[in-house]
């Protein structure tokens, strides 16, 4: 139980930093959009990188790379448990598609790109609040012990290679294979300078 305590504390510190990415974008864009109106294209241009970024620190996040699918398997039989998958998988499917519209809207430079944003970045928050409300009360209840002690060790596996191979041609290093997004780090750089803004 400590292990199982362990790890969904260390998952709660990821889903605070994905929800205040995802919270601090969508003040920006509203509180520039009071102050301005019309965004510019580089306004545009710069909430559209730090959403991407945005997006890949809630998409790529250890909970689904160990959890949920350590879910799948211990909660097959039970309902609930399939049902709250399937129906945080259908915020991800959504969110993916504003997503896509808002990328879309940017490069054309159609006023509804700030309606796309602002939905993914609502759709990504309701997950996260359903998975901290929902997903893990049945993860401790559904997870074996010993599989929670085997995520600890694959989270803490991951983190050292990572650690070990930051600054090695990052972009890369994503690529992988330890659940990185190769356009991460790239666009990573756009967000301090939008947040700056």
């Amino acid at each position: 139980m400590l292990t199982s305590t362990y790890t969904l504390v260390t998952l709660s510190i990821e889903q605070a930093s994905a929800r205040i990415g995802l919270q601090s974008l969508l003040e920006r864009w509203q509180d520039d959009g009071r102050r301005h109106g019309t965004p510019t294209p580089r306004d545009v241009q710069l909430a559209c990188d730090a959403l991407r970024v945005a997006f890949d620190s809630c998409y790529w996040r250890k909970l689904d790379k160990f959890v949920v699918p350590a879910l799948r398997r211990a909660g097959a039989a039970d309902e609930a448990v399939a049902s709250l998958l399937a129906e945080l998988d259908a915020l991800t499917l959504s969110a993916i598609g504003a997503r896509a519209d808002a990328h879309a809207a940017a490069a054309v430079h159609d006023p509804d790109f700030g309606a796309a944003l602002e939905r993914c970045c609502n759709l990504l928050l309701e997950r996260l609040e359903r998975e901290e409300r929902e997903l893990f009360p049945l993860a401790r209840l559904h997870v074996p012990s010993e599989v929670w002690f085997a995520i600890a060790n694959q989270m803490l596996v991951q983190d050292a290679w990572q650690n070990e191979n930051r600054g090695h041609g990052a972009g890369q290093v994503a690529a992988a294979g330890m659940g990185g997004n190769p356009g991460k780090q790239g666009a990573a750089s756009f967000l301090p300078h939008y947040a700056a803004h």
